[in-house]
């Protein structure tokens, strides 16, 4: 049986392959569930390969929407030019294709519980701080590391629709380790000019 999240998602994606909808759209129907399904929907692109020139688009509708929740808005709202963005036909074809495998490894380990965590006002809130977070660090300039903040923001979008509070907790673990990741390549890149002469004298 599919969750709810992996339902909706298919059911949104099917919709954009027949006709394009623009995210606007999209958040004017799912209402409250529109900020878990639109990070999802803006998010799962970054797991693929993606056309260039989408990723700036994507990355700043899911950090404005986490912004939102980090405020503690339970209705989203994007600005003009985001609101307006319309996935292409043929991308919207090609995500519901690798949906597929993405809800295999999602059913299998989301389920409601830990409600007391899940349902809570200020865990709302954190899970937004996360994912704004991680969306900065999705959008920054650096090869290869996309899918990373991506695969954190799907859980926490995932375990938040889905009121799963223990989730939601693998996810901030999630996010400090994805961070300490970044920090580390930070860390590599500061020091680079200072490893490369003594890598060049051995």
């Amino acid at each position: 049986m599919h969750l709810k999240f992996s339902q909706e998602l298919e059911s949104l994606l099917k919709r954009l392959a027949k006709q394009p909808l623009t995210l606007g759209q999209i958040l004017a129907e799912t209402s409250e569930r529109g900020f878990s399904l639109s990070v999802g929907l803006l998010v799962l692109p970054f797991l693929f390969p993606m056309p260039p020139g989408l990723s700036s688009i994507l990355g700043s509708g899911c950090f404005l929407l986490a912004v939102q929740m980090a405020m503690g808005r339970r209705s989203p709202w994007l600005p003009k030019k985001v609101a307006q963005f319309q996935f292409p036909r043929r991308f919207s074809q090609q995500l519901l294709h690798h949906l597929k495998r993405f809800t295999r490894w999602v059913e299998r380990i989301v389920r409601p519980r830990w409600g007391r965590i899940a349902e809570n006002f200020y865990v709302w809130r954190s899970n937004g701080v996360c994912i704004a977070w991680l969306a900065i660090l999705l959008m920054l300039p650096i090869p290869f590391t996309n899918p990373l903040p991506a695969a954190a923001i799907l859980l926490l979008a995932v375990a938040t629709l889905e009121g799963d509070g223990l989730l939601i907790c693998v996810g901030y673990g999630l996010t400090v380790v994805v961070t300490l990741f970044f920090a580390f390549i930070g860390y590599a890149l500061w020091q680079a000019p200072d490893l490369l002469p003594n890598f060049l004298n051995n």
